[in-house]
C-alpha cells in the first residue's frame, strides 16, 4: 500500500524520537501495516471492551490492546475486523490472538498479533480503556502515535512523519 510508512525509513530520520517494540509480529489482512493515533485496552481472554471500541468512529486512531500475549483464545475475529475496518481504524496491534486468519487475511485492513487460535474469547467487558500497557519493552499511551509494517512497531510521543 502506498500510504504505509516504512518503520526503518522512520528509524533512519527520527530514531531518538521513537521506541521501538520488540516483539515479533504476524500481519493479517491484504495492508501492508498502518499509522494512527494510539487508543489502548488492557484485557485477557474477553473482548467485549474491544467490540464497543470499535464500534465508535475509529478516524485517524490504532487499537493497540494488550491481552497479556494470549494465544489460549482468539480477542479479534473477522467480525470485530470487519467493524473496526466499517468504523475507519486504521489498524489493529493484538499482544495475543486472532481467529478468522483467512477472511481477514481478504480484508483490505491489516491486524498485527501473536498468532492464531480457533477459540473464541469471553464476553464479560473484563478490562480497562485509555490506561498505559507495556509489552515488548515499550509503554503505549493512548494519544501515542504507532508506525506499524512488516519490520515491526514504533511508537513517539506525536507523529513524526513528513506530510
Amino acid at each position: 500500500m502506498t500510504d504505509v510508512i516504512r518503520t526503518a525509513d522512520l528509524v533512519d530520520t527520527n530514531d531518538e524520537d521513537v521506541r521501538f517494540c520488540e516483539m515479533q509480529w504476524k500481519s493479517f489482512g491484504r495492508r501492508d501495516g498502518f499509522h494512527g493515533e494510539v487508543v489502548t485496552i488492557r484485557t485477557f481472554e474477553d473482548n467485549r471492551l474491544l467490540r464497543e471500541t470499535l464500534g465508535g468512529d475509529g478516524s485517524g486512531k490504532v487499537l493497540v490492546v494488550d491481552g497479556g500475549g494470549s494465544l489460549r483464545c482468539a480477542l479479534v475475529g473477522d467480525q470485530i475486523a470487519a467493524l473496526a475496518q466499517s468504523n475507519g481504524w486504521k489498524g489493529l496491534l493484538i499482544n495475543g490472538a486472532i481467529r478468522d486468519s483467512a477472511d481477514i487475511a481478504g480484508m483490505d485492513f491489516c491486524v498485527m498479533a501473536l498468532g492464531q487460535a480457533p477459540k473464541k474469547s469471553g464476553k464479560t467487558g473484563h478490562g480497562a480503556r485509555g490506561i498505559p500497557v507495556r509489552f515488548g519493552n515499550v509503554e503505549f499511551r493512548t494519544g501515542d502515535y504507532l508506525y506499524a509494517d512488516a519490520d515491526g512497531v514504533l511508537v513517539a510521543d506525536r507523529p513524526v512523519h513528513a506530510g
